[in-house]
């Protein structure tokens, strides 16, 4: 049943997008270039809600019993709604926010889904105690900000979604959580269909109602995934979604080194570093797909490494990412501190 699903899903998100993108143009729902954009015409967003009612049918479709259906089900209301708004009327961050906080409250007090405690490494455990709800909130939310900051390029946190989407459901199905497999399969399924028209040159935007749909349920179901188990277990979801953490991350950074507000836009995230690279816009995209399966894959492999091998592959992770951040210019063109110790050292021992 569930691969009859995941067809129909996936028939369901390439039939409706067309409509959709007609609905926007007939509401304006529209992006217009400016200097921060890369594309150069006026392009119809609300994609991503031919992913969310494919998605929907799909749930209909299979019904899964599980207590954080529901709860779910009325998170994903709420920030499509959040989304819709956006795209339409493009509302504050303030407001967006709080779209995005209701949604995770609806999953954290109805559904009841918190980190409640971590195992650590060496034994003990590291327990959240009041701090459980605060983390929970400020996992989904930052997850749900994290896809849609780098929805910049045609297909891009599409294709990067539908890679995490893979790598979640892969790993539920390994740890026999069937409720992840379909609910992620069906997101998945429906958000390639999406991809058919907003791969380059893309037609149609998924906007903010599918950038904010997406990370809100990979934030969710990264969380039902990999919730209350062992320190090792938990940084699984961090690697699976280590290029748009990251990204984050740097940008945060940028903006503290160059005294700037969090919120301020900008033009220095992966995808425009590596456009001012000399790479094409087909090219950039492919790139970080490819930089999204590294990750899923060493995510895969980290769940089946023992507690040593787990930690030096983290660390070897940690140091890829932070040399190819300071390569390319994720925290500007002067802050490069592991490169110039690397310059400063080869001076040395070429001066000796």
């Amino acid at each position: 049943m569930l691969y009859l699903t995941l067809i129909v899903c996936f028939l369901i998100s390439i039939v409706i997008t067309p409509i959709i993108k007609r609905l926007a143009f007939l509401i304006g729902a529209t992006d217009r270039p400016n200097q921060r954009k890369v594309h150069q015409s006026i392009m119809p967003r609300l994609g991503g809600l031919a992913i969310f009612i494919s998605f929907l049918v799909g749930i209909f479709l299979i019904r899964p019993e599980n207590q954080y259906l529901l709860p779910i089900l009325l998170g994903c209301m709420i920030i499509i709604i959040t989304g819709f708004c956006d795209d339409m009327f493009e509302l504050p961050a303030k407001y967006k926010l709080l779209g995005q906080l209701l949604a995770a409250c609806s999953v954290v007090f109805l559904g009841g889904l918190q980190v409640v405690f971590i195992n650590l490494p060496f034994g003990g455990q590291l327990q959240f105690g009041l701090l459980s709800i605060p983390f929970t909130i400020l996992w989904i939310v930052g997850i749900t900000n994290a896809i849609n900051l780098i929805d910049g390029l045609d297909g891009l946190a599409a294709g990067v979604s539908s890679i995490a989407l893979i790598t979640i459901s892969g790993i539920a199905l390994i740890q026999g959580n069937y409720f992840v497999v379909a609910v992620g399969l069906i997101v998945l399924a429906s958000t390639l269909g999406f991809l058919f028209y907003n791969f380059h040159p893309a037609s149609i935007f998924m906007g903010d109602t599918g950038a904010l749909f997406l990370g809100f349920i990979i934030s969710v179901l990264s969380l039902l995934g990999f919730k209350n188990v062992t320190f090792i277990s938990f940084v699984i979801p961090v690697i699976i979604l280590g290029v748009p953490i990251s990204d984050t991350l740097f940008a945060i950074i940028r903006r503290i080194i160059n005294k700037q507000p969090l919120s301020a836009p900008d033009k220095s995230h992966l995808h425009h570093c590596m456009l001012r690279m000399g790479y094409s816009h087909r090219q950039t995209v492919l790139l970080i797909y490819a930089m999204a399966a590294f990750f899923g894959l060493v995510a895969i492999i980290y769940s089946q490494a023992r507690i040593g091998g787990a930690l030096v592959l983290i660390g070897i992770v940690v140091l890829l990412i932070e040399i190819i951040a300071e390569k390319i210019g994720l925290m500007g063109k002067d802050h490069r501190p592991l490169l110039n110790i690397v310059r400063t050292l080869t001076t040395v021992k070429d001066r000796s």
